[in-house]
């Protein structure tokens, strides 16, 4: 098995949620509404209304619906890119969670 093989096969080994969550992903100061797809202990996967490049960073923020409970926010670097028409698909690896 080689090197990038066995990277790919760790990555399988986190068990993914899948969302469907509204969040805010924040860029340079900038706000954007986007869409959580789903999200793993390392990692999630979201939709946006923009496009962004490989190693940008944004915070992700997913309110909670529940009064009681802490929404998420996160620190993150975006790993890889995939456009279809005017929304992107974003891979992005969670560095810090607030």
């Amino acid at each position: 098995m080689s090197e990038h093989e066995r990277d790919y096969a760790e990555k399988r080994d986190f068990i993914r949620m899948r969302v469907d969550a509204d969040v805010s992903l924040i860029h340079a100061g900038q706000e954007i509404a986007g869409v959580c797809v789903d999200l793993s202990s390392s990692g999630m996967q979201v939709q946006a209304p923009r496009q962004f490049k490989a190693g940008d960073h944004l915070t992700v923020r997913i309110e909670s619906e529940h009064a009681a409970l802490k929404g998420l926010e996160a620190d993150t670097e975006v790993v890889w890119t995939k456009t279809t028409g005017e929304e992107q698909q974003l891979g992005l690896k969670i560095l810090k969670m607030h």
